[in-house]
């Protein structure tokens, strides 16, 4: 048997994982529901219900029809505007975020946070009393000592993986175990109260409940966290690694017992992979793997001669990760060592889709069109901009309340480069074969004249739409008709931060900066006429003060693999027919041999 990949067992990660986020929204706003079953809907789809719903009966991805046969007492609500998720999710991950060390918190998607706490369990467990472990004190802020929580440090808090006797502080580590899974088992144990105080910070302060999984890495934590839901946690307890390599580890009895399909980063061309050479050469090796959609982690591990080599051979190929047999060998095992990245305040792209039952029409296009990007330039004025009321200065401006002082001005904190297009056809049939058509895009710089905040949303809108959306439509799909669309996405990508003083902006403006130094300069004279009466810097002939930006670090470019028109600087890309991915013309004829061989 291949030996496992080693795993970094010094971090302590928690994910969190808001139970019913969507349906949460909505009882928080109205308390009444959550006592009631509750759906909200999409189209004519339960998008997703709360667990008293769920109790009597309804599920996610139902009819609506079917959900009201079966609860005649549901409460349905509209969920397609996503503002009000939106929103909630960014102040329920500002409010983690401010209890978190270095603020090492990454946002997935809009219920799921990952957060690196190993400098703050590190800082707690070293100042333990090991002879009051029971009135331990977990301190929150290094520089106030009174602030934090007190906790009894002689037992890991909630649920465990294994659950049993083994979460008392101090436990003699069993035969397998070191003094390093016993050093482990205590910051996890400190971990554990952690991830228990902030749960019961989020639902007092918040109303929002949360299921979170304690481990030391992204993979293990977001797996183990989903063993008890909801509003609980669970800790997944050491030994790790063994010196024995034929000993069982915890993190393996846990793994081994999950489908292939729902290890994270085994997606489902791997999956499909590995369950072809498994079934097709009859090498299952449990009897819950009879059934092909059922093959765990065990069923591939114990496979005779499996490895890293091994699994190069199943899942590599044209277009393939150089490393695939390794990275997946890793995960197999519970190796992940991937960071948690910080998330700042402002999205990396916004984006607003809607799907069609059928959209096959230009003028249908049209109008599609004109509402997608309304609702985008408005979604663009509300994470992107700030009231700035502070400066005399003109600070990236783009409207004429810069040219007006008895306006309010507004400043954009980030300004997206590049416009992009995505469509998704409806199946089509080709004899007796159905072909599944992934998403295609275009993308082409953005227009300057989206950043006039002083026009109206609905007219910027139509412009757009007429100078570059309908264009961009026509090259995805140059054939008049006979195209049928199930889904379009319109969104902004390529942000780059402006200057300003915020912790996660690019630079400083240096308008603001020559301002607040000419206020000192000021308040250092005795005689206050002595300044200069035109400000901190001297304008020639009544000049407004232009905005120089002077950039900490070249601002970090996101998306930057996106087909272009020739108009933009970006590398020129397609998305993928089969997977959507976004990949380089010129490797995407690699690509297409890549998803051929994997049939």
């Amino acid at each position: 048997m291949a030996v496992a990949p080693s795993r970094n067992d010094r971090r302590i990660i928690l994910h969190l994982d808001y139970d019913c986020f969507y349906a949460s929204v909505f009882e928080v706003e109205q308390p009444v529901l959550k006592t009631l079953p509750l759906a909200v809907q999409q189209k004519q789809i339960v998008v997703t219900c709360n667990y008293e719903a769920r109790r009597r009966g309804l599920r996610k991805l139902q009819l609506i029809k079917e959900a009201k046969q079966i609860c005649p007492d549901v409460v349905i609500v509209l969920g397609e505007d996503l503002s009000k998720f939106r929103d909630a999710s960014k102040d329920i991950f500002r409010y983690i975020r401010s209890f978190v060390w270095g603020e090492r918190v990454e946002r997935l998607g809009f219920d799921e946070l990952f957060l690196d706490v190993t400098e703050m369990i590190a800082y707690n467990v070293d100042l333990l009393n090991r002879h009051d472990l029971e009135h331990s004190f977990f301190h929150l802020d290094r520089l106030e000592p009174t602030v934090g929580f007190t906790y009894d440090a002689t037992r890991v808090c909630g649920s465990t993986y294994p659950a049993g006797p083994d979460t008392t502080f101090g436990t003699a580590p069993s035969a397998t175990a070191d003094e390093d899974a016993s050093e482990l088992r205590t910051r996890l144990l400190v971990a554990s109260h952690l991830a228990a105080y902030l749960r019961g910070q989020l639902e007092h302060h918040k109303g929002y409940t949360a299921t979170v999984g304690i481990s030391t890495s992204k993979l293990l934590a977001k797996l183990v966290g989903s063993t008890h839901k909801p509003n609980n946690q669970t800790t997944l307890l050491p030994p790790y690694a063994t010196t024995d390599r034929a000993a069982p580890t915890n993190v393996v009895d846990f793994l081994d017992a999950h489908e292939i399909r729902k290890i994270p980063g085994i997606g489902s061309k791997l999956t499909q992979k590995l369950t072809k050479y498994l079934t097709e050469g009859s090498a299952l090796v449990s009897d819950t793997a009879t059934n092909p959609d059922r093959v765990t982690v065990r069923d591939v591990r114990l496979l005779p001669g499996m490895g890293p080599s091994l699994l190069d051979r199943i899942l590599g190929g044209p277009g393939a990760p150089r490393d695939i047999g390794a990275r997946v060998w890793g995960l197999l095992n519970g190796v992940d060592n991937t960071e948690v990245i910080q998330t700042g305040d402002l999205p990396t792209q916004i984006s607003i889709e809607d799907s069609y039952g059928r959209l096959d029409t230009l003028d249908g296009v049209r109008r599609e069109l004109i509402s997608l990007t309304g609702s985008l330039l408005r979604r663009m004025r509300t994470d992107l901009t700030e009231e700035d009321n502070g400066s005399d200065s003109v600070t990236d401006l783009s409207s004429e309340t810069s040219r007006h002082p008895g306006l309010s001005k507004v400043r954009w904190l980030a300004r997206p480069r590049t416009l992009r297009l995505s469509t998704r056809p409806r199946s089509t049939t080709d004899g007796a074969h159905a072909l599944h058509i992934g998403r295609i895009s275009r993308s082409a710089p953005l227009p300057g004249y989206v950043f006039h905040v002083d026009e109206n949303v609905d007219a910027l809108a139509e412009r757009l739409v007429h100078d570059q959306l309908l264009s961009m439509f026509r090259k995805l799909h140059p054939e008049r008709s006979g195209w049928n669309l199930r889904l379009m996405n319109v969104a902004v990508t390529n942000m780059v931060e402006a200057a300003g003083d915020q912790k996660q902006s690019s630079g400083r403006d240096i308008g603001k900066m020559f301002q607040s130094q000419g206020s000192r300069r000021r308040d250092a004279f005795t005689e206050p006429e002595t300044a200069s009466e035109s400000g901190p810097l001297n304008l020639q002939h009544g000049e407004a003060l232009r905005p120089v930006y002077f950039p900490a670090a070249p601002p970090v470019v996101n998306d930057a693999w996106e087909e272009s028109d020739g108009e933009d600087t970006t590398m020129a890309c397609v998305a993928c027919a089969v997977c959507g991915a976004l990949i380089p013309h010129f490797a995407r004829d690699a690509h297409e041999v890549f998803h051929l061989a994997s049939d």
